[in-house]
């Protein structure tokens, strides 16, 4: 099962942006992340085609189920 941390953002425009983290460590430690994320926002160290990311939106736990099949 794959897991991604989605941390989502509000850029300049109001429209918002997302930066994906594989296999986040759990539990989520929930005061990091929002720390971690308004960092990225005070350094500019990300920005998207809608501009800067200037607010925290939030953040969720995203798991996937692959199953792959051999076809012959």
């Amino acid at each position: 099962m794959a897991k991604v941390l989605e941390l989502e953002f509000q850029t300049e425009t109001g429209k918002p942006a997302k930066l994906s983290v594989n296999d986040p460590i759990e539990p989520i430690d929930t005061a990091a992340v929002k720390a971690a994320m308004e960092n990225l926002i005070a350094t500019n160290v990300f920005g998207s085609s809608n501009g800067a990311l200037v607010g925290v939106v939030g953040a969720r736990v995203v798991e996937r189920n692959v199953t792959d099949y051999e076809v012959l």
